[in-house]
């Protein structure tokens, strides 16, 4: 069993928690993830790794309450468990010989752009941020990202807060005014990562994607993160939990990946409205 040592909730949508965890505290770096249950009959999901407290031995994480395992989760309080807690999973993200970058983040996505910007930032790395969200209202880890951002932009989709636009809008003034970068990282979206890759290209500077977004059992045996990458006019499949999650993002099908999300839309907005009734039912 693992404790929950902090909850907050970052929005209406969003919550953040640490969880005591030494061993992956100890282990965990920028662009992993772990699996978690929230009891014995719960479903097992993958959530990155948001940050590491190695003195208290915490795991940060922070979801997005959208199925009826987050919505478990989230109802669980400081002081209460967890049933399992796995982890460092995955390939963590290459920041050797980067001395200038630029962190693409959209929505929730940002908390895992976020400890991927700190590290660069500790690293000594030039980091620009640039984070997108719908509305003001979803906004999340805006002071965050400015303590290791040299430059930070906040854009929201309805101009109710900072930048009126989406992320793509300040990227492109700035390849399109000769600014260059040794690398762009993207995390968001599926959507919002093709049109990152897309505003890049023309410009040749390399792009990281995170296909966090369509990774469901952690481990490649369920098959649903399957990915293809065009590579040397080659088609290649990969996994995303176990090849990735970072990818070149000039190589990823994106049209096929988002194809296959959808088809999963249903079913997580039918498993959380049961979820939630449940427990309606269990508080009357």
């Amino acid at each position: 069993m693992y404790k929950i040592a902090k909850k907050r909730s970052l929005n209406p949508t969003v919550t953040e928690m640490q969880i005591v965890s030494p061993l992956v505290a100890n282990k965990a770096k920028p662009g992993q993830f772990i699996i978690l249950r929230v009891d014995e009959e719960g479903e097992r999901i993958p959530l990155t790794v948001a940050g590491v407290n190695k003195d208290e031995g915490t795991v940060k994480i922070i979801f997005q309450i959208v199925g009826a395992t987050t919505e478990k989760l989230n109802r669980k309080s400081e002081g209460e468990f967890i049933q399992d807690f796995v982890g460092p999973l995955g390939v963590a993200t290459h920041t050797d010989g980067i001395k200038k970058v630029c962190i693409v983040g959209g929505g929730v996505g940002c908390a895992i752009a976020m400890p991927v910007a700190e590290e660069f930032h500790r690293l000594g790395a030039e980091v620009t941020s640039i984070i997108g969200f719908r509305s003001k209202d979803l906004l999340i880890l805006e002071d965050e990202f400015r303590a290791c951002s040299d430059r930070l932009v906040v854009m929201t989709d309805d101009g109710s807060y900072a930048r009126h636009g989406n992320v793509t809008v300040p990227l492109k003034g700035m390849l399109e005014s000769g600014e260059r970068f040794d690398l762009i990282i993207t995390i968001g979206p599926l959507i919002m990562m093709k049109f990152v890759t897309l505003a890049a290209k023309p410009f040749g500077v390399p792009v990281t994607v995170s296909m966090n977004p369509i990774m469901i059992d952690g481990t490649g045996m369920c098959g649903c993160c399957r990915l293809t990458l065009n590579r040397d006019g080659e088609r290649i499949t990969k996994f995303a939990c176990v090849d990735g999650p970072d990818f070149n993002g000039y190589e990823v099908d994106f049209d096929e990946a988002m194809s296959r999300g959808r088809m999963y839309f249903d079913f997580e907005r039918h498993a959380h409205e049961e979820t939630c009734n449940l427990f309606k039912k269990a508080e009357a």
